[in-house]
């Protein structure tokens, strides 16, 4: 941990940003994960730190205000904190939710009985909900999104209340983590109505303390766009080195891939062409398909600059924002915006990412010679043979050649 952290410190410097991780440390568990945790690492992927994000819970809860339409908020609404986020991005919660995608699931628990809990299962199937599990007071579906988890759970608090019956809703990953979110909610305020959620790495709940108002939050709601844009690095150099046809066929396949897999609608790509752009209907399967498309081109010897964003230009901006991130060559970089902050995923250049394996694997080696290095050298100083550290260093070479190090 302390050298990954002396790694971190070391990139800091040469890319001028903070570096918040290299490769992950995300514990994988099914194939996806691990598919995508394995491309991390393999590939050293660093996530950036460009402008740091100011991260609140006012700032949440305002957030989450315009993200739910103003129809479904009521005014009498009270937030909560359960656990606070840290004033930084989670790296563990921001690679779960390109791996996971946009789904959740949603558990809801009636505190007595009441066939209410027919009505909760049909407001579920309308919205494109698929019922999991359902009992006499509870149920577990697996909702489209977060935020229409959170929006679905207050009509059906406010359908519960106005029948006398409280309504505990919490969503999670899975079932099991909207679960445990609402026996938290239960430890810290009892049989409450309301609907716990996460949020960039903290918890959080909506509650209503009496039956929700028809009167609701004024404010409009924001449309969201999470726009992507793809741009070929130095394809003139591509070109020269291995033919017009070849960046073709790796633009045309990625083109394929977003079209086929990607969920994203293709608004600006021309047969031939070295950039494109796309819409995504979340930002998280943008930056999953982002990923994959930079891996895709680096196997191929092709360097892309990604850039996500509300707008075509801020896509646009953010994308020319990844030639300001590099050590010397050009590698494919990745820029986004998360909260109120400015992130990137940048992929080093085979030589980097050779040197940090070595350095890894090495490191109990280097520490090694650093501490003989350093004691001949306070040796010799306070003795007054100040050749012993270059004797020191002498010997380590020697044994690095033999040894092939």
């Amino acid at each position: 941990m302390a050298f990954e952290g002396l790694l971190k410190i070391l990139f800091s410097r040469l890319l001028n940003k903070k570096v918040i991780s290299i490769g992950t440390n995300y514990y994988a568990t099914n194939d996806l994960e691990t598919e995508y945790v394995s491309l991390i690492n393999l590939t050293k992927t660093m996530l950036v730190e460009i402008k740091p994000a100011e991260i609140n819970s006012q700032s949440i809860f305002q957030n989450l205000e315009r993200e739910i339409d103003q129809r479904d908020l009521p005014l009498n609404r009270k937030f909560i904190e359960i656990r606070p986020a840290e004033n930084k991005i989670n790296e563990y919660a921001l690679l779960s939710n390109i791996i996971m995608g946009n789904d959740r699931y949603l558990y809801i628990e009636i505190f007595k009985r009441s066939p209410v809990i027919e009505s909760f299962a049909k407001m579920v199937e309308v919205v494109g909900g698929e019922i999991i599990e359902k009992s006499k007071t509870e149920l577990v579906s697996h909702m489209p999104s977060k935020k229409e988890g959170i929006r679905i759970a207050i009509k059906m608090i406010s359908l519960g209340m106005q029948q006398g019956v409280n309504v505990r809703g919490a969503v999670g990953m899975t079932g099991a983590a909207s679960i445990e979110r609402a026996i938290e909610m239960d430890a810290q305020i009892g049989e409450v109505s309301g609907v716990g959620f996460t949020k960039l790495g903290g918890e959080y709940g909506v509650i209503f303390e009496t039956i929700p108002t028809t009167e609701k939050v004024k404010l409009t709601p924001v449309q969201v766009d999470n726009f992507m844009y793809i741009d070929a690095k130095d394809s003139t150099g591509f070109i020269s080195k291995y033919g017009k046809d070849r960046l073709i066929e790796i633009m045309n396949d990625i083109n394929a891939y977003i079209a086929n897999e990607g969920q994203g609608k293709i608004e600006g790509y021309r047969v031939g062409g070295d950039d494109l752009i796309i819409n995504y209907p979340s930002k998280s399967i943008a930056l999953k398909t982002g990923l994959d498309c930079a891996w895709y081109a680096l196997n191929n010897g092709l360097n892309l600059r990604v850039g996500i964003g509300n707008s075509r230009k801020e896509a646009g901006e953010n994308a020319h924002l990844t030639d300001s991130i590099k050590i010397h060559d050009n590698t494919p970089v990745i820029v986004f915006d998360m909260a109120n902050g400015k992130y990137a995923y940048y992929i080093p250049t085979e030589f980097t990412r050779s040197m940090i394996d070595y350095l890894t694997t090495k490191s109990a080696t280097l520490i090694g010679v650093f501490i003989f290095i350093f004691l001949l050298t306070l040796v010799g100083w306070n003795t007054g043979n100040m050749w012993l550290g270059l004797i020191g260093i002498l010997i380590t070479l020697i044994i690095v050649v033999a040894t092939g190090e």
